[in-house]
C-alpha cells in the first residue's frame, strides 16, 4: 500500500468563508444576489442568501418589503423564516446547501488558506497525483481513455472506501479490477445478483456472443462461468445448445437470470426465454403458452410484478415495432395487450422503467434514422398511453442508451444520436417529470458509448451506479461506478406537484407576479422544511435558535397530520373512483354485448336484403321477358284475326257461283258455298 497525502479540510468559519467566496458572495449581499441565480436555481440561491444573512448579520429584523417587489421578498422571506437560528448552525447549512447543489466545490475553491495535511493510505491500483492551485493542496485522479487521459478532480472530504479511489458524488470513476476482463463488446445483457454483476452476449466486431462473466462488486474481480445446457428439476424445461445472441435482455428472477429476446445468427419466428441457473450454473429454454411475439432485438424488457412487459425492437427483417406484450411469469403466459390512446412510434434501442408500480415509462430510441427523446406513460392499470409533458433539462435524443432506477429517479446514461455519443448522464424524477443533468464527461469515455449496460447496486450503504462496454468508435470492456448524490431528489422536492394547464394559464393570466413569487416560496419552503428535518436528526447545538426549531417541528408535525387527513381523503375519494370505474367498465361491458348483438341483427338483416335484391332483380328479368312474350302473342293474335277475315273473305266470294263466280277467278269444278 502506498502513502498519499491529502488535506484534512478547512475547519469553521473559515470552510463557511472560503464556500460564500465559492459562491459569490463578496460582502455585500444584494449586489450578488443576481449572479447567485444565474450560478444555481432559484430556490437555493434564495436558501443560500437566507443563511449568508443569518450567518453574517443575525436573525432578520427589517420589516417586510412589498409583495409586488418579488425578489426582494422572496429574499427576505428566505432570512426571516430562519427565525432565530444561531450564526454556527447557519454556516454548517451554508456549506451543507452547497455541496448538495455542487459536490466539487471544495476542489474548485480559490480562496483556501494554508491547510494542515495528513497522510492516508491508498490503493496502489490508482494512479493519484497532488496538484496545488493557490497555495492549497487536493488531488485528481486520472482515468485511462482512447483519446489520452479523463482526469477527474476530486474532493477529500469524501472517501469511498474499498474501491481503491478517492470519489466524489455525481462523478464516473474507474475502480481497480482485478482477474480476467471480458472481451469488449455491446448490446450485451448486464444483471445484478446479491452484488455480483452478470454480463451475458454481446456483439464484438459483428460477431454475436455467449459467454458469461461475473464482476464480484466487493472485490472488483472478473471471473468467467463455464455455462452447461442440459435438463433442469424444472418443469417444462429443455436441454438446448444456445446460439450467441445481442440486443437481449437480461432479468434477474429468483435464482435464474432470464435472457430474453435478442439478434442470433438464425433467428427463431418467436422471442424464446432462456433461464441461467445461478447454483448449477445451466442453461434451459422455458416452455411458454400463448401466443408469442415475434422474434426481435433492442426491445424494452421491464419486470412489473411477477410479470415482464415487453414493448417494441427490430425483427430480423429489420421492421420496427411498437407491439406490446406481457409475460406472466407465475404461468409463463403470454398476452398480447391492445392499450388505448397514442402508443409511441415503432422503435428500437430504448429504455423503460417502472414508476409506483404502475406506471410504464419509455424514453427515446430511435428508427433507421432518426433518434427520439420523447416520453410516454403507460398506465399498467387502465392500459392507455399517455405523452406527459416532460419538465426541466430535457435531454437530447439518443438511442443505445443504458437507464436504472433508485428510488423514484431513473438515470439515463450514455447512447448516441447517429453521429457521436452522448456526454450527459441525466436523471427523470418519475414523481415530478422534471430532468436535470447529473454530470458530463468529456472525450470518448466508455460511459459515453451505445450499447453500454448499466445496473445498480449498493456499496458502504449508499447506492451506485455500474456502467461496463459500450461502442462509441472502439468496442470497450471498462468498469465506471457514480455515486449519485441525493441532489436530483431535492430539486424534485423545490418542485410542487403540477396543476392541470387551464387552471395554470388561468393563474398566470390573472396574477403574472403572484404567480413568480409562489414559484419561489414553493422551492422555499421545501427546502427549509428539509433543512429543520436535517437539523432534528443531527447532532444537538445548543443556542438560541432552539426554541424556533421546535416550534418549527411543531408546525411541521401539524402540517404532516394535516398531509396524513388529506391522503386519507383522497384514498377514499380514489376508492369511489375506482368503484365509478368498475360500475362504468361493467356497464360498458353490457353495451358492448348489447352492440354486438345489434350488429348480429344488422348483418342478417343485410343479409336478408341482399337475397330480397337478388330475387327482385330476376322478378325484373322475368318482366322484361314476359313484355316481350306479350308482343309478340299480341302480333301474332294481330295476324290471326287478318289471317282469319282473309279466310271468311275467300268464303263469301266462292259462295256467289255462276258468271259472277267466274269472274272472280273461281276454279273450274268449284261451286261456290250456297
Amino acid at each position: 500500500m502506498a502513502m498519499a497525502r491529502a488535506t484534512s479540510g478547512l475547519q469553521y468559519p473559515e470552510r463557511f468563508y472560503a464556500a460564500a467566496s465559492y459562491a459569490g458572495f463578496d460582502g455585500d449581499a444584494n449586489s450578488t444576489f443576481k449572479a447567485l441565480t444565474s450560478k444555481f436555481s432559484k430556490e437555493s440561491a434564495a436558501i443560500l442568501y437566507g443563511l449568508y444573512q443569518q450567518a453574517t448579520v443575525g436573525p432578520c429584523d427589517i420589516q417586510e418589503p412589498n409583495s409586488w417587489k418579488v425578489v426582494e421578498h422572496t429574499k427576505w422571506k428566505s432570512w426571516s423564516g430562519l427565525g432565530n437560528m444561531s450564526s454556527t448552525e447557519a454556516m454548517r447549512l451554508f456549506v451543507k446547501i452547497l455541496e448538495e447543489e455542487d459536490p466539487s466545490w471544495y476542489s474548485r475553491a480559490s480562496n483556501f488558506v494554508a491547510e494542515p495535511v495528513m497522510d492516508v493510505q491508498m490503493n496502489h491500483n490508482s494512479t493519484v497525483e497532488p496538484v496545488v492551485v493557490n497555495g492549497n493542496s487536493f488531488e485528481t485522479k486520472t482515468i485511462p481513455t482512447e483519446n489520452g487521459n479523463l482526469t477527474e478532480t476530486q474532493d477529500k472530504d469524501v472517501v469511498l472506501e474499498g474501491l481503491g479511489s478517492v470519489t466524489v458524488y455525481d462523478q464516473w470513476v474507474a475502480p481497480p479490477i482485478s482477474g480476467q476482463r471480458p472481451k469488449a463488446r455491446y448490446e450485451h445483457g448486464v444483471a445484478v445478483v446479491q452484488d455480483k454483476m452478470y454480463i451475458y452476449g454481446g456483439n464484438h466486431n459483428g460477431r454475436y456472443l455467449n459467454d458469461i462473466h461475473v464482476l464480484d462488486l466487493r472485490s472488483w474481480a472478473w471471473s468467467k462461468i463455464e455455462a452447461k445446457t442440459g435438463a433442469e428439476a424444472l418443469e417444462s424445461s429443455s436441454p438446448v445448445t444456445f446460439s450467441p445472441c445481442a440486443g437481449h435482455s437480461l432479468i434477474p428472477w429468483e435464482n435464474k437470470l432470464l435472457s430474453i429476446a435478442g439478434h442470433t445468427k438464425d433467428p427463431t419466428e418467436t422471442i424464446q426465454v432462456k433461464a441461467f441457473d445461478l447454483q448449477s450454473s445451466t442453461w434451459s429454454t422455458l416452455k411458454t403458452y400463448g401466443k408469442a411475439p415475434a422474434s426481435r432485438g433492442g426491445q424494452s424488457v421491464t419486470l412489473f410484478g411477477t410479470s415482464l412487459v415487453i414493448f417494441g425492437g427490430e425483427d430480423a427483417k429489420r421492421t420496427l415495432l411498437n407491439d406490446l406484450h406481457i409475460l406472466d411469469l407465475e404461468t409463463m403466459t403470454w398476452d398480447e395487450i391492445d392499450a388505448v390512446g397514442v402508443s409511441p412510434s415503432p422503435r428500437s434501442d430504448h429504455t423503460a422503467a417502472v414508476h409506483a408500480e404502475r406506471y410504464l415509462l419509455i424514453f427515446g430510441g430511435g428508427s433507421h434514422a432518426t433518434c427520439f427523446n420523447d416520453l410516454h406513460v403507460l398506465d399498467l392499470q387502465a392500459m392507455e398511453w399517455s405523452r406527459p409533458t416532460q419538465q426541466g433539462e430535457i435531454p437530447t435524443p439518443r438511442a443505445g442508451h443504458a437507464g436504472v432506477t433508485v428510488g423514484e429517479n431513473w438515470f439515463i446514461v450514455g447512447g448516441g444520436d447517429n453521429k457521436s455519443g452522448v456526454s450527459e448522464t441525466v436523471v427523470l424524477n418519475m414523481s415530478t417529470l422534471v430532468w436535470s443533468v447529473v454530470t458530463t464527461v468529456q472525450g470518448r469515455v466508455p460511459v459515453a458509448s451505445e450499447g453500454l449496460g448499466v445496473v445498480v447496486s449498493s456499496y458502504n450503504g449508499e447506492d451506485i451506479l455500474v456502467s461496463f462496454g459500450g461502442y462509441n468508435g472502439r468496442y470497450n470492456n471498462e468498469v465506471n461506478v457514480l455515486k449519485p448524490s441525493h441532489k436530483s431528489t431535492l430539486q424534485s422536492k423545490m418542485i410542487e406537484t403540477p396543476v392541470p394547464d387551464s387552471v395554470s394559464a388561468v393563474h398566470n393570466a390573472t396574477n403574472p407576479t403572484r404567480d413568480v413569487e409562489s414559484e419561489f416560496d414553493a422551492g422555499q419552503e421545501g427546502k427549509i422544511r428539509e433543512i429543520v428535518m436535517d437539523n432534528a436528526e443531527s447532532e444537538p447545538v445548543k443556542s438560541k435558535g432552539e426554541p424556533s426549531n421546535i416550534h418549527l417541528l411543531a408546525t411541521l408535525k401539524a402540517e404532516k397530520e394535516e398531509l396524513e387527513s388529506s391522503l386519507s381523503k383522497e384514498k377514499i375519494h380514489s376508492l369511489q373512483l375506482k368503484q365509478e370505474l368498475s360500475e362504468a367498465e361493467i356497464r360498458n361491458t353490457e353495451l358492448y354485448k348489447e352492440l354486438q348483438s345489434v350488429r348480429g341483427q344488422l348483418a342478417a338483416e343485410q343479409s336478408r336484403c341482399f337475397k330480397l335484391e337478388v330475387d327482385v332483380a330476376e322478378l325484373r328479368q322475368k318482366l322484361q321477358t314476359m313484355e316481350a312474350l306479350q308482343k309478340e302473342l299480341e302480333l301474332l293474335q294481330r295476324q290471326k284475326a287478318a289471317s282469319e277475315q282473309a279466310a271468311l273473305n275467300a268464303k263469301q266470294r266462292q259462295g256467289s257461283g255462276g258468271v259472277w263466280g267466274w269472274l272472280a277467278g273461281a276454279p273450274p269444278g268449284q261451286k261456290a258455298d250456297a
